[in-house]
């Protein structure tokens, strides 16, 4: 039985996935009052949402001015977006959206959160950027308390090191040099990689080489050469391509763009057995599924040592917006490493290195990580109450934590765009998956807002097709 995710009495119970999901006496007032709210309003902001997407307004004038100076590699709705605060975005014309994406599993924190922000004007006016040609105040302060943090956390027993880098993608590029490098120390023939059917790792040509997805690649090949591709969760198929060529295997805990897949444990624990066998790293890309985002410190810190990887990734949450990125990885690997061997200019600066730190002290408390797991009940207790209204339409609702996901049996794009009328954000992820990412501190309130806003939305376009 799932814990009860606050102290209350118990209004209703259901199943999903063969546990009793609670929901509890104070969520189900919250719920009603959000209905009776949203009714009354929710004609009146499609309407008002419809009419102003529809016209020439600011935010369609913007884009037609701007659009000729940018490069043809998004497709955007025609929506400008000027502030945000907590897990609200205001566009242009001045309407209002409660954001479940936290630009894609990013602001952990929420939007304009006003720590950080005084931590940036703080330290824009001491140092913001020096090289690492030189030591600064908090690029190793930063890079201990990863270290420390997740070995508190229950993740990475071993972990002593870290690069800090940009982004998720620098992340990943930097594992994988790393996982060569220390396969070439031991042989030159040491080189190739295993990678995993629907994982995301990045667009650069290392990490696009491991993402496994034609439509990425297809435009830029020849890759990488010496990868391979396994399937998650099927140990046997690991087993076919492994050998002692390998020099490293890298997997999401969580798939998150392959559809909020979770890894199994045992898979994972066999995955660690095969690496130790062949002398192969075990990467953790925790890009979006870690740093408190399933609940635990990181996706692994649920697992035994057994299964810990050799280098764990990360970006996204780590900046609440900032760019900033991190590979950690054990002191075996680091043996393998030599000054030169990799490289940034920017990264490790002290701008971003200060806010990382008040990230990572902020969401490793443990009070902060339980309230995660209690807001994540409340998404699983609404999104498998849809799932029983329409059992034929929703597949499945999977996940941990706040990275979720619902499955439905077509692509779910017009829902997307339905719940965007009506001002929730979410966005899809592969396998017709509706993603649901919000901040981490996001209010059960707004929790409740915007799932009602979320069923209307399906039941408005599920209706149109029944129809």
């Amino acid at each position: 039985m799932l814990k009860n995710y606050s102290t209350g009495t118990l209004k209703k119970t259901f199943f999903s996935n063969n546990k009793s999901i609670l929901l509890n006496k104070k969520t189900s007032r919250l719920l009603s009052s959000s209905i009776l709210r949203l009714n009354q309003t929710a004609t009146a902001t499609a309407t008002a949402t419809s009419s102003t997407t529809s016209s020439l307004n600011k935010s369609q004038s913007f884009i037609n001015e701007i659009d000729p100076y940018q490069v043809t590699t998004y497709s955007r709705p025609k929506i400008v977006f000027e502030k945000g605060k907590e897990c609200y975005l205001w566009d242009l014309e001045g309407n209002k959206y409660i954001d479940f994406t936290a630009g894609i599993a990013v602001t952990v924190l929420g939007h304009s959160n006003p720590e950080i922000a005084k931590i940036m004007f703080d330290q824009a006016n001491i140092l913001v950027h020096c090289s690492n040609l030189y030591h600064n105040l908090w690029t190793g302060t930063l890079s201990e308390k990863l270290v420390l943090k997740t070995k508190e956390s229950g993740g990475m027993h071993n972990a002593s090191r870290v690069f800090l880098a940009n982004s998720g993608t620098e992340a990943n590029e930097a594992a994988l040099k790393f996982a060569r490098k220390y396969g070439k120390k031991i042989s030159e023939d040491k080189f190739e990689l295993i990678t995993f059917e629907t994982s995301f790792h990045g667009r650069s040509m290392g990490a696009l080489s491991v993402t496994p997805n034609p439509k990425y690649q297809a435009p830029f090949k020849p890759l990488v050469p010496g990868v391979k591709v396994a399937k998650p969760n099927d140990i046997k198929s690991v087993e076919a391509i492994i050998s002692d060529k390998t020099c490293g295997v890298i997997i999401e805990p969580i798939q998150g763009e392959g559809g909020v897949r979770p890894i199994d444990k045992d898979f994972l624990i066999k995955l660690r057995q095969l690496c130790d066998q062949h002398n192969a790293i075990l990467i953790y890309d925790e890009i979006q599924c870690g740093l408190g985002r399933s609940g635990t410190f990181w996706a692994h810190s649920k697992l035994p040592k057994e299964a810990h990887p050799d280098i764990v990734t990360m970006a996204k949450a780590l900046g609440n917006g900032f760019p900033i990125g991190a590979t950690m990885i054990t002191e075996d690997v680091e043996k393998a490493l030599k000054v030169g061997d990799h490289g940034t200019t920017f990264g490790g600066n002290p701008l971003g290195c200060r806010i990382g730190s008040y990230v990572v002290d902020e969401i490793s408390k443990p009070e902060f990580l339980k309230h995660v797991e209690e807001k994540s009940e409340i998404f699983k207790v609404k999104l498998n109450e849809l799932k029983e209204k329409f059992p034929n339409d929703i597949v499945d609702v999977r996940g941990d934590g706040l990275i979720l996901g619902v499955q439905f049996d077509k692509d779910p794009s017009p829902i997307v765009e339905r719940a965007r009328d009506l001002g929730l954000l979410v966005i899809t992820a592969g396998g017709n998956v509706i993603r649901f990412v919000p901040a981490l501190n996001i209010k059960d309130d707004v929790i409740i807002e915007g799932l009602t806003l979320f069923e209307s939305a399906v039941k408005s376009v599920l209706s149109k097709e029944e129809a």
